[in-house]
């Protein structure tokens, strides 16, 4: 699949996410104060994105791709946190969403990365309370646990849910 295939991004939607990394960053520039500006004048802003069908050959494929990425950009250490999580996010939309196609975002700055699945339902995700023998139900709480961050926002056509992992928490 060639990259243009892979993404179904417009120009305009890429240039609206590397703004808002970019807001992230000045955000926590500010924060840090002069010290992070002496350090990086400009962050190294890394991002891929994939469409893929909400069925269930997704989350594998998700799976891969986000091992393939991560790979490739030297972060192979965020890796089986990375797909754990992005399968569950996957497989959120692929059992309780009705249809449509699911878009899964990687972006990586100054050491933090970004997932993002985004779906074609509005329906915002709930921490659910299994008992112990139910199978389902657990994924946010992992998502609660093993990431640093994580949320869901609505969206024109649905919603994104996200989580971020710190890659310098790992070495």
């Amino acid at each position: 699949m060639s990259p243009s295939a892979q993404s179904g991004e417009t120009q305009t939607a890429r240039q609206h996410r590397h703004s808002a990394i970019r807001h992230r960053w000045d955000a926590l520039r500010k924060r840090v104060g002069d010290l992070a500006i002496r350090l990086v004048e400009e962050p190294d802003v890394e991002t891929a994105s994939w469409r893929l069908p909400a069925d269930v050959t997704s989350a594998g494929l998700a799976r891969r791709l986000v091992h393939e990425r991560l790979t490739t950009w030297g972060m192979e250490d965020l890796s089986d946190v990375t797909q754990l999580l992005v399968t569950e996010l996957v497989t959120n939309v692929v059992c309780h969403t009705c249809c449509g196609d699911l878009v899964v975002r990687l972006s990586a700055v100054e050491g933090l990365l970004r997932c993002e699945v985004e779906d074609t339902d509005g329906t915002m995700p709930q921490m659910a309370q299994p008992s112990s023998g139910e199978e389902h139900g657990r994924g946010l709480r992992l998502m609660d646990t093993l990431a640093c961050c994580w949320g869901a926002e609505r969206t024109r056509q649905g919603k994104i849910t996200w989580f971020e992992l710190p890659a310098y928490a790992l070495h």
